[in-house]
């Protein structure tokens, strides 16, 4: 299997920590792409542009985040970051979800900073992903003490992880001052070899 990715995006990230979590390098081989860039050779592959995309064994592809990373951890019968379905899945998949809102919030800040001069930015796009963060930020003060949070490793946590970290690519996130509670939780998380090995690249100011 071949899994597409960019350094800076987060989804990405989750498929790219579940692998080494897993110890699939050898089946699941990693692979940059390019993207946002005319003519580039990803497009392909994936006609779309986006990542993540994992190309399977049969040649056929997945895209999405939530499908790659629960397809990649199925893949060799021993899934470790579910439950994915059925009895006990519907609290980790909401919580998945989310850690999801935050990390679409701030990656659309990020990108507004990122292709746009400083003075052609959306204010309106700007003020809405703060207030956003700052919402679900405040609700995850409370939501962190959540069993499914504070177990094993699982997708929500993954999934947060990718989220809080975003204040790496995006320096304007700056959350870390005001919630104790989501820093006393990451960091334990921070000296895993698979979140240190995918750390994004830094800031795209």
């Amino acid at each position: 299997m071949k899994l597409y990715y960019t350094g800076y995006s987060p989804y990405a990230r989750i498929c790219r920590i579940i692998v080494l979590e897993k110890g699939l390098q050898d089946r699941v081989e990693m692979l940059e792409a390019q993207v946002r860039t005319p003519g580039s050779p990803y497009y392909d592959i994936n006609p779309s542009g986006r990542v993540p995309y994992l190309t399977r064994d049969n040649g056929r592809g997945l895209e999405g985040s939530s499908l790659i990373a629960a397809y990649i951890d199925r893949s060799d019968n021993n899934p470790l970051f579910g439950p994915w379905e059925g009895k006990g899945s519907l609290e980790t998949r909401r919580l998945e979800m989310l850690a999801r809102s935050l990390m679409d919030g701030t990656t659309n800040w990020a990108r507004e900073i990122f292709m746009h001069e400083e003075g052609c930015r959306s204010k309106k796009v700007l003020t809405h992903e703060q207030s956003r963060a700052t919402r679900l930020l405040q609700l995850w003060e409370t939501e962190i003490d959540n069993p499914a949070m504070t177990g094993k490793l699982n997708i929500a946590q993954i999934t947060m992880i990718a989220a809080l970290q975003m204040n790496i690519v995006n320096t304007e996130f700056n959350w870390q001052q005001n919630h104790p509670k989501l820093n006393e939780w990451l960091t334990p998380h921070l000296e895993r070899q698979s979140v240190k090995a995918t750390l994004p690249p830094g800031s795209i100011f």
